[in-house]
């Protein structure tokens, strides 16, 4: 084994995680934190899942991304995901905003933390690049992985084909792991959301516009979900410098498909006195 990779082993052996219930107005968030064996004064890097996302779907990603960054990593279930609790209402397009404006803040007071890393992934890139729009003093970088910055007619015709396969009793009881008796609603709340005409004219110009902090945009080259011109997006309308990498022959989870590429473009751009 390379010596990278048995310094990169040994630093994720010494990673610890603890598990944590946040309070909110509306219901109670599971978070989970990683810390790196020596305290960091950096800024922690807070997860934000995809659509179908949870804690546990992130695997050992978070831990990785704690040894490689030595800073504190924390992921949540958003409300009505994983083991945070149930929610039964229906979503409008304001729910991408709504989580930087409502549940990102408690989770900030809850870790005690006055500045943050927004790391999202898919609609999770969105909801960072809101963090940067709407937490302009706390967030203190940005990096936005497979994110949607618009309702790409892509993105939609990728939705409707999964909707399909999660009609399967088998796929559903395979989500049904990570989300118990939340599931259809979590599944509702993808789909349905976002095949809405309500959803048809939804972007991120205007938060990209708010953006003040470093940026930097991961994207594969053959992700099923959207096209590379979300990248595109990002350079055109972030109100900071915003740095894009595009991954090669990887789809829409690079941080699945290929861990180390993520981890190096990660590490490298937050290294930058971010």
């Amino acid at each position: 084994m390379p010596n990278a990779q048995r310094d990169a082993r040994a630093a994720f052996a010494m990673t610890s995680a603890t598990d944590h219930f946040v309070e909110t107005p509306t219901g109670r968030l599971f978070a989970r934190a990683w810390s790196p064996a020596e305290h960091s004064q950096s800024s922690p890097i807070v997860l934000l899942h995809d659509s179908l996302g949870s804690v546990e779907l992130w695997r050992d990603f978070p831990a990785l991304l704690c040894a490689r960054t030595q800073r504190e990593v924390i992921a949540y279930d958003r409300l009505g995901f994983g083991r945070s609790d149930a929610r039964t209402d229906p979503l409008t397009p304001a729910f991408v905003k709504q989580e930087a404006e409502i549940y990102v803040p408690r989770l900030l007071d809850h870790f005690k933390t006055e500045r943050f890393v927004a790391f999202g992934h898919s609609v999770g890139g969105a909801m960072a690049v809101c963090c940067g729009a709407v937490l302009i003093n706390a967030t203190s970088a940005i990096i936005a992985e497979s994110a949607q910055m618009f309702a790409e007619e892509l993105t939609l015709r990728g939705i409707t084909a999964a909707k399909a396969e999660y009609a399967d009793s088998e796929r559903f009881a395979r989500l049904k792991r990570y989300h118990g008796e939340k599931t259809a609603w979590v599944l509702s709340a993808w789909t349905d959301t976002w095949l809405s005409p309500e959803f048809a004219n939804w972007s991120v110009r205007d938060e990209l516009r708010s953006v003040r902090c470093p940026l930097l945009c991961l994207h594969g080259d053959r992700d099923e979900f959207g096209s590379l011109r979300h990248l595109e997006v990002a350079r055109e309308f972030s109100g900071s410098a915003a740095e894009t990498r595009v991954f090669q022959g990887l789809g829409h989870v690079p941080h699945r498909e290929d861990p180390e590429s993520v981890l190096t473009q990660a590490a490298a751009f937050l290294a930058n006195g971010v």
